[in-house]
């Protein structure tokens, strides 16, 4: 049988990185086979494009550029990566994918929606994550988080107007597609945990029942 997708999204200091543990946890615990991967990054040539994306250069980077970087990187770890795991039956869960793209570039660096539209199709030939969590921070919250974990890269200087745009597209576009889940980031990290495990765990069920697997899931429950 195929393997699911799921990704992770949010704003900087959502609490990305705790919750892909979680998931990547129960995951295993329900007997699944798991690979993790992040974005921009996940194989030789896209992490090297994800220290081009991150770095402050001393010129202007376009909003092109930093788009069609973001895709090259992505492609080439759809390519190695996601879609081979997948193929073998293994569960990916991913930080980040074509949705934050959507959202930083889309809305955050107001790249056209055509634009945005003509580099995906092209680059994904339709192919989008089965399952995506997306965590809802206040983007004046999430930077100062961000800021107590260190120093911010480029995109993390973009500035509070950025993010408030950023988050505005992820919201909307959650909105239209039901494979997207708003979690509250707000909200006590012990809190977001239960609700992801949940959510996880009522995903597994249904994935298990659409392909006539009767195994129960019980082993996800109490791992938040």
């Amino acid at each position: 049988m195929r393997g699911k997708f799921i990704v992770v999204e949010g704003l900087e200091g959502a609490g990305k990185s705790s919750v892909i543990g979680l998931i990547v946890k129960a995951l295993k615990n329900a007997g699944k086979r798991v690979e993790q991967t992040r974005e921009p990054g996940g194989t030789p040539m896209a992490e090297a494009i994800r220290e081009c994306v991150k770095h402050d250069w001393d010129e202007t980077v376009s909003e092109e550029t930093e788009l069609l970087l973001m895709y090259a990187a992505r492609v080439q770890l759809l390519t190695n990566k996601i879609l081979p795991s997948l193929d073998a039956g293994a569960w990916v869960v991913g930080d980040r994918h074509d949705l934050s793209s959507q959202a930083y570039q889309g809305g955050g660096r107001g790249v056209s929606a055509k634009t945005m539209s003509a580099i995906s199709d092209i680059a994904l030939n339709g192919f989008k994550p089965d399952l995506t969590i997306y965590l809802d921070v206040e983007p004046a919250v999430g930077l100062e988080r961000a800021r107590g974990r260190g120093e911010l890269d480029r995109i993390e200087q973009a500035g509070l107007a950025f993010f408030e745009r950023t988050r505005a597209r992820y919201l909307s576009l959650a909105d239209d597609d039901e494979s997207i889940v708003v979690v509250s980031a707000m909200q006590p990290m012990e809190r977001v945990h239960e609700e992801v495990v949940a959510i996880i765990s009522d995903y597994v069920s249904a994935v298990g029942i659409e392909s006539g697997d009767e195994a129960q899931d019980e082993s996800l429950k109490g791992n938040g």
